[in-house]
């Protein structure tokens, strides 16, 4: 979709906002559903808005539901049981090219690095991804980004994905990190799962604070800056609704806007009710885990150099046969609009 196709419904809504009173957008609440490809710590900026109220500021009364899958949340999406999508952009990639009627085009960058960890079964304070080297690995599902990021530095560091270690792909995504710990508890290891396995947060942290893992490495250090995830939705509602797109973007941006000028701590404070299940401690350690990384970025704009660099990622992940024009599937028009404010 070219950016310019939404310009005018965007100066549209600049014009109606002009004749609204301050507290009306409260008033007038449209509902949003969004689906998200996971429930992480990782996507932080996204739960303080919500919790933050930032979206509701917008007029914006948002039901967030998990897909566990950026194949569901696709899915959401395209069926309209969502009206925004918030997972890897490689699965737009995909649906555009299998020749979707009515496109998936992603409107803001939701992050800048990979969120997850390579837990093994021991502490390793000098590991090297050569360790792998005949390995079995709990790796991620087939053309997802997790799985594909992690064979990306893999390669980097002279690995075969394919010859030089094991990697599992038959474990349904959030199940990893039971499967991994219930082979630390077995009685030999061969009763249990993998070596290593890769996770997520609040998983990684979990299987350190149980004492059946310990991170080794980052995924999102290692690979470098990836546009892991971006928000998406279908060309036809952003050209029907183009402000409650930007409503949402506004929104978001504001969460952006305070993980990024707030301590790992005060973060944790905010998000803690997204995450009943972790003390305030573990969710802090986790923001600062992220922080660290420079997961984050300062805007929502997703440029074009990462949507290519996301499908060199795909290319060599043997996942694209063709590639598709940037144009086609971001628009960056909501996201700069929303830094002017």
């Amino acid at each position: 979709m070219k950016q310019g196709k939404f310009m005018v419904g965007l100066m549209a809504f600049g014009v109606i906002s002009l004749f609204a009173g301050c507290g009306e957008k409260e008033d007038e609440m449209t509902k949003v559903t969004l689906n998200e490809v996971a429930h992480s710590i990782f996507y932080a900026p996204q739960y303080v808005a919500l919790e933050n109220g930032y979206f509701t500021q917008e007029g914006i009364d948002l039901e967030l539901v998990t897909g566990y899958g950026a194949d569901k949340t696709m899915a959401a999406v395209i069926s309209g049981d969502a009206q925004i999508g918030f997972m890897g952009a490689e699965a737009s990639v995909y649906a555009y090219l299998e020749g979707a009627n009515d496109p998936v085009v992603n409107f803001a960058q939701g992050t800048q690095r990979a969120g997850n960890f390579l837990v093994a079964r021991e502490e390793m304070a000098d590991f090297q991804w050569s360790d792998l080297k005949e390995k079995e690995v709990l790796g991620g599902r087939k053309g997802g980004m997790p799985e594909m990021v992690f064979e990306y530095i893999l390669k980097q560091n002279g690995l075969d994905p394919a010859k030089d270690l094991s990697i599992d792909q038959s474990i349904d995504f959030g199940s990893t990190a039971a499967a991994f710990s219930r082979g630390k508890r077995g009685v030999t290891l061969n009763c249990g799962k993998g070596e290593f396995t890769v996770e997520f947060e609040p998983a990684a942290t979990t299987l350190e604070k149980n004492g059946d893992g310990y991170v080794v490495a980052s995924l999102g250090v290692d690979s470098g800056y990836v546009p892991y995830t971006s928000y998406s939705a279908k060309t036809s509602y952003i050209e029907k609704h183009p402000e409650i797109i930007q409503a949402f973007t506004d929104g978001l941006q504001k969460g952006v806007d305070y993980v990024n000028s707030h301590t790992a701590e005060e973060i944790a404070k905010v998000i803690q009710p997204q995450f009943k299940e972790n003390d305030l401690h573990t969710i802090t350690t986790i923001v600062e885990r992220y922080q660290s990384q420079d997961t984050w970025k300062e805007n929502l704009v997703f440029e074009k150099e990462s949507f290519e660099l996301l499908q060199d990622i795909l290319e060599s992940a043997g996942e694209l046969e063709e590639r598709a024009d940037y144009d086609d599937l971001v628009t960056t028009v909501y996201a700069k609009e929303a830094m002017k404010k």
